[in-house]
């Protein structure tokens, strides 16, 4: 049975722990909430949970021998889908508040690939999340947009630095998606509509569509792409209409 650690069980997250559960991985949980991951673990037999911080780039690396304890038989993957997101114009981002959009975002990512360095010196895959909104200019996405912007970097730059290893690298890029994140931004069916129609297929994206490209990214089967950032946007990156 092939075993994947999840880093921050939120809506996507979340999905795709049910997803993987459903075909039969381990599922070990990773966050900061205990509540959380409780409940996200309940959905998934089997599954484990650990709780760190996902943002300390020296302390959730440090997690790899207990997670190695709870799964003796090793890991095949990891998925960080740890997030935020600030909507504001430069010139009212305080300097606390960039630095927790980077946190939330980059530092996460960065700290999730030092973790699966630890867990998996053979080889394997890891899938840390974007945005179309790295792709494309969105008025007051300055924050949000430069910390996934990095992470396009960081997949890019370690899938070549980490390819003789075997370790597999990339992202997937969703527009707008359907989340607990994302409530306050679908609150009101007029603000639901001007979300729309920011994507090509007017529409929001469903975590369940991206946990499916994710088992396809995970899929030891399929273990000749790297590097690669995947939209899973409605068009929000690529195109408009």
């Amino acid at each position: 049975m092939p075993n994947l650690v999840i880093i921050g069980p939120g809506g996507i997250g979340r999905a795709i722990a049910r997803e993987q559960s459903a075909r039969g991985w381990g599922i070990s949980l990773v966050g900061r909430s205990a509540e959380r991951l409780a409940s996200a673990a309940a959905e998934c037999p089997g599954a484990s949970s650990t709780v760190s911080d996902p943002t300390d780039i020296d302390s959730l690396p440090a997690i790899a021998p207990s997670l190695r304890e709870l799964r003796p038989d090793g890991f095949q993957a990891l998925v960080c889908s740890v997030g935020s997101v600030l909507l504001q114009p430069a010139h009212r981002i305080s300097a606390s508040a960039w630095r927790a959009v980077m946190a939330a975002n980059l530092d996460a990512a960065f700290a999730a690939l030092r973790l699966a360095i630890e867990l998996m010196p053979h080889g394997g895959s890891v899938l840390l999340f974007s945005s179309g909104a790295a792709r494309i200019g969105l008025a007051n996405h300055e924050a949000i947009a430069a910390a996934k912007a990095g992470i396009e970097g960081l997949v890019r730059s370690a899938a070549a630095t980490y390819a003789r290893r075997n370790l597999r690298i990339n992202a997937i890029a969703p527009g707008l998606t359907d989340t607990p994140l994302a409530a306050a931004l679908l609150a009101s069916p007029a603000a639901r509509k001007a979300s729309e129609s920011f994507h090509a297929l007017g529409r929001i994206g469903d975590p369940a569509q991206v946990a499916r490209i994710a088992a396809t990214l995970l899929d030891p089967a399929n273990d000749n792409i790297t590097g690669s950032i995947i939209a899973v946007d409605g068009g929000l990156g690529q195109c408009r209409v």
